[in-house]
């Protein structure tokens, strides 16, 4: 005799059933991430890809929603604004996470918020001033500009660095983020005995183009070396722009006396695979595998010890770890205002590395912001490790300092 279940359901609907699995119970709430294109920002998207696989897409009854900035976000910014103020019209939506978070984000957080005031807002690496993104935003993480200024120098020093070479051009010059830890950076190399150089390099965005930028760095970088570096000097070299760190990479790879200590975006993926020739398909989105074939190749080229990184992509981290921190906070395991909490999220997805950072301030008023968080990762260093940057104290001037 058949059980009462075997005949409400055949059998054959039953092996389908049992073939399947556990059935994952819907989510109880919804995340929106919102991340570039891989065209625009490949490790933010797998930032997104991560959590989807860790907690389920809405679509197969999971937490969350990922959509995309359209790849032309600075001409259609409306369509951008649009698409994120939409993700507020499903019911169950309590997170919405940006990164990196281009203009139209705060007018989208604005609308967002006046539709659904339940919503928590978190923007990673935001482009938008400070003060204008604090006022929609729950909360704003992105790198520590002002440490950084401070640690970059005192971590140079640590690899025997005797000068320090800042390279960049007038537009990022002019960027509040950039002169102000370029003049920073300036203060503090004085005050930790390197002697401070600056030298300019073409815009990537002028005539010559990325191509013409980077034969600039090919071509200038052997001759600055020779220009600080006359009686045999360390020199480390730092440049504001991501398409100039690859041939940045590559020449103070075939200089013994050159040094990198970290780039502008610190990432195992900055530059370190197109300057090494490195097939990194096999390792894709295993950063720890990343590194150890990066530091293989630098090996072989007898480059230990000169050139760092972070560990992890900081937009990768920033993706997975703010719909982490969302979904704590909604399920009232943690809390935006706690800076603990926030670099408890990020650090699951980067084992073994360490976080410090501390609140935005104000270089005009000397106003601590209480929603914005700078952050850094310690530094790793090929053939090295961890050269603790994160237990750095920095003094409080440099917090001041002006561009």
């Amino acid at each position: 005799m058949k059980s009462v279940f075997e005949r409400l359901v055949p059998l054959s609907a039953l092996a389908l059933l049992l073939a399947a699995g556990p059935v994952r119970a819907a989510a109880p709430f919804h995340i929106g991430v919102c991340t570039e294109t891989t065209s625009q920002q490949e490790d933010n998207l797998r930032g997104a890809q991560q959590l989807i696989k860790e907690y389920g897409a809405v679509t197969d009854g999971g937490y969350i929603k990922h959509i995309v900035y359209p790849d032309d976000f600075m001409s259609q910014q409306e369509t951008l604004i649009s698409n994120l103020v939409a993700l507020a019209d499903d019911p169950l939506m309590k997170v919405v996470v940006t990164q990196t978070s281009p203009p139209g984000v705060t007018e989208a957080f604005r609308r967002i918020r006046a539709k659904r005031s339940d919503i928590i807002l978190l923007a990673g690496q935001p482009a938008e001033d400070p003060l204008v993104i604090q006022k929609a935003a729950d909360l704003v993480v992105g790198p520590d500009f002002v440490s950084r200024g401070y640690s970059i120098p005192w971590a140079a020093k640590q690899l025997g660095a005797q000068v320090f070479v800042h390279i960049s051009f007038p537009r990022h010059m002019s960027y509040e983020t950039l002169g102000r830890r370029r003049a920073i950076m300036e203060v503090a190399c004085k005050d930790l005995g390197l002697t401070w150089a600056f030298e300019t390099a073409p815009d990537p965005t002028s005539d010559v183009g990325v191509a013409g930028s980077q034969q600039f760095i090919l071509e200038k970088v052997p001759q600055w070396v020779k220009k600080y570096s006359p009686n045999g000097e360390k020199v480390n070299f730092f440049c504001t722009n991501d398409a100039e760190t690859e041939p940045l990479i590559k020449q103070v790879v075939a200089s013994a006396n050159a040094l990198m200590v970290e780039a502008d975006t610190p990432s195992p993926l900055m530059g370190y695979p197109g300057a090494l020739g490195l097939d990194l398909k096999a390792e894709r989105g295993n950063f720890p595998a990343i590194v150890q074939k990066t530091e293989a190749a630098l090996l072989t080229r007898n480059a230990q010890g000169r050139l760092g990184t972070w560990k992890y992509s900081v937009g990768y981290t920033l993706v997975a770890g703010l719909g982490e921190l969302g979904k704590r906070v909604v399920e009232g395991k943690a809390s935006v205002s706690n800076s603990g909490d926030v670099f408890a999220a990020l650090g699951k997805y980067t084992p073994g590395a360490k976080w410090n950072g501390s609140y935005y301030t104000d270089k005009s008023t000397g106003v601590r912001a209480k929603n914005q968080l700078l952050l850094y990762m310690d530094t790793y260093v090929f053939g090295r490790g961890f050269l603790g940057t994160t237990e750095l104290k920095v003094p409080e001037k440099y917090y001041l300092i002006r561009k």
